[in-house]
């Protein structure tokens, strides 16, 4: 099964995070199938970086997405053209 969850990079206190899609076998920080985006929780503007394509692609091809990463689909209306195009 394929997920879309992030991935830790950055250092000590001072994260960032790809959004990947990866089997859900694989370690968190582990392999990877594709990377859709980025998610830098430490800035005020500008945190969320997603390709909207490759995330679509993914969900249509049956990628599960981990609670956090809904939320943020969510916050960029990814989930909502996800569902309308359903």
């Amino acid at each position: 099964m394929v997920k879309i969850r992030l991935q830790r990079l950055g250092k000590n206190k001072a994260p960032f995070y790809r959004v990947v899609a990866t089997d859900s076998r694989n370690p968190r920080d582990g392999r990877f199938i594709d990377i859709i985006g980025t998610y830098h929780p430490t800035q005020q503007n500008e945190q969320f970086k997603i390709d909207e394509e490759k995330a679509l692609k993914w969900l249509k091809e049956g990628a599960q997405p981990t609670d956090t990463v809904k939320s943020i689909f969510t916050k960029l209306g990814i989930n909502a053209k996800f569902v309308s195009n359903k």
